[in-house]
């Protein structure tokens, strides 16, 4: 008779983290009532970060898809926002996962054209896409053309009575929306998927020859990626109220800080995101002011993470505590480890 095993995911010390976790956000969610207006735009964008990271993780650290044109869905979702809201008379909280939808739609044909590409290849290719949306959305003259234009009055108002209560429901949705991008990921990286999204990650042609689908995988993420993500730019426009193409398509406010916030958090490990954003805001926050001089000091905190800890800041605390948030790994766990093991049938010698 064998013993039962059952198999999980977390231990003690992932269980005291995620204690703490909640308990954080039930403090970040009650931030109406300690913070002021500004601390509730700050926060907003810093969960708007930690999600747009987390995806571009999920995309690149996972599925192997390099990504330099995540713009292109921040801006689809963001231009399907207001052309829901002013055009279509959608109330702009409805638009907001209306407009991912829609973006997960069209990024089925856009992935039949890169997915043929590899590589840098794939990397120019998407940052490509994102260009010919960029030029589109400065044609359609009813959303403003290349100038831009800001949400009328009247659909402002309908998100709530008074400016505070939309502060307060703008932030509520970015909490919420940053909680379920990161819930979704690790559910999904803990699933059938999350094995095959590593078997690729660590080598795509053994997953392929071990019966992976790597092309559907590959598929599903990218998918996955842009409706986070275009809902996540349709959220960032709302609360700025304004848009331009340049605005809504900008490489360096949505991919290249992204890709920053991933290297030094740890790409390929769900906290990074977390922990490179709030290393980001803190560096922004802290040296905004010096104009130039502020990229550069980003350039050489990027250089000097990479040199000294290639796994990112995250991965160097793992290596070095095993601290782990969101443990991803399988451990098998016997149902009761004080039993015996099993004696030897009679008339049989033990084995020894």
């Amino acid at each position: 008779m064998s013993a039962a095993v059952h198999v999980r995911f977390s231990d003690r010390s992932a269980h005291a983290g995620l204690a703490m976790l909640a308990a954080a956000l039930i403090v970040l969610a009650a931030a109406p009532l300690w913070g002021g207006r500004d601390d509730l735009r700050l926060l907003a964008e810093i969960y708007a970060y930690v999600a747009l990271a987390s995806l571009w993780n999920l995309l690149a650290g996972y599925a192997g898809l390099v990504s330099v044109g995540q713009q292109a869905y921040v801006g689809l979702g963001a231009y399907l926002l207001f052309a829901l809201t002013i055009l279509a008379d959608v109330p702009p909280l409805a638009a907001i996962p209306i407009a991912g939808i829609i973006a997960a739609i069209l990024s089925l044909p856009v992935a039949a054209l890169i997915f043929r590409l590899r590589g840098h290849y794939f990397a120019i290719g998407t940052w490509i896409v994102a260009e010919v949306f960029r030029l589109l959305a400065s044609q359609v003259s009813a959303l403003g053309g290349g100038s831009g234009l800001s949400l009328p009055a009247g659909i402002v108002t309908s998100i709530a009575a008074s400016r505070q209560m939309r502060e307060f429901v703008i932030y509520w949705i970015a909490l919420a929306l940053g909680v379920a991008v990161l819930a979704a990921i690790v559910l999904l990286l803990r699933s059938r998927y999350g094995l095959a999204l590593k078997a690729i990650r660590d080598n795509e042609l053994a997953a392929q020859s071990n019966g992976v689908d790597v092309t559907r995988v590959k598929l599903v993420v990218y998918v996955i990626t842009a409706f986070g993500t275009a809902m996540l730019g349709a959220l960032i426009f709302l609360q700025k109220l304004r848009i331009s193409p340049d605005a809504a398509f900008s490489v360096n406010d949505w991919t290249a800080f992204v890709i920053f916030i991933t290297v030094i958090g740890g790409i390929g490990r769900v906290e990074g995101p977390i922990i490179g954003t709030l290393v980001f805001f803190l560096l922004r926050q802290t040296l905004a002011d010096l104009g130039t001089i502020y990229l550069m000091m980003l350039g050489a905190v990027a250089i000097a993470v990479m040199l000294w800890a290639p796994k990112g800041l995250w991965g160097l605390l793992v290596e070095r505590f095993g601290w782990e948030l969101f443990p991803l790994e399988r451990r098998v766990v016997f149902a009761d480890r004080d039993a015996p093991p099993p004696s030897a049938p009679k008339g049989r010698p033990e084995a020894k």
